[in-house]
């Protein structure tokens, strides 16, 4: 069982979502701040996001925003959050969620959210971390991502080992669990990127 004390998760900001996407991001992070995890995000105040720091200062856990000082500047930052780590770049801001995590949780998301997942796998995928990658796919968003990956699978662009580099789940009640029972990662599967 892995040790989680630190989770960043990826979601987002969109304010016109379906109410089931809200209630799970609230539910989450409700069940983070039950468990004593503390939660690294993108430190928005709406959307997603908003709702995944209501529900983890709703129960009093802690979260920890990283963001650019552009979003500062626009005023996208929210003033709930516990603590908050400007950076000077986006790329900064990922290495930073990444750096100060134990594992990551990815929730439904657009262009943005869709390119921290892919990014943290391509990391994982070279070994640059081994931390579990959990995916809370609510009304099966991530569905399409999945069946892509198995394709690349299919079709030779990644192993089929590179399906473990993630756990997938359909409830918040699932995410803990998964972080904690996900398959092991070696950093030595560097050695595997190659097809």
């Amino acid at each position: 069982m892995q040790k989680i004390e630190t989770v960043a998760v990826y979601c987002a900001s969109s304010n016109q979502l379906k109410e089931d996407y809200y209630r799970e991001a609230r539910r989450l992070g409700n069940l983070l701040a039950e468990a004593g995890i503390r939660v690294v995000y993108g430190d928005g105040g709406i959307g997603l996001m908003g709702a995944l720091a209501d529900g983890v200062l709703d129960k009093g856990g802690e979260i920890v925003g990283v963001i650019p000082q552009f979003m500062v500047d626009e005023h996208w930052n929210n003033p709930r959050s516990s603590r908050t780590i400007v950076t000077n770049t986006m790329h900064e801001r990922k290495a930073m969620m990444e750096k100060i995590s134990d594992g990551m949780i990815a929730l439904p998301g657009g262009i943005g959210t869709t390119e921290e997942l892919f990014e943290c796998l391509t990391w994982k995928q070279l070994g640059l971390h081994t931390k579990p990658v959990v995916l809370l796919n609510i009304d099966g968003w991530f569905d399409t991502i999945i069946k892509l990956i198995d394709e690349m699978v299919e079709a030779h662009f990644l192993r089929d080992i590179h399906k473990n580099m993630f756990v997938v789940v359909n409830t918040a009640d699932e995410v803990i669990d998964a972080l904690r029972n996900a398959p092991k990662w070696d950093a030595s599967i560097r050695r595997e990127a190659a097809i």
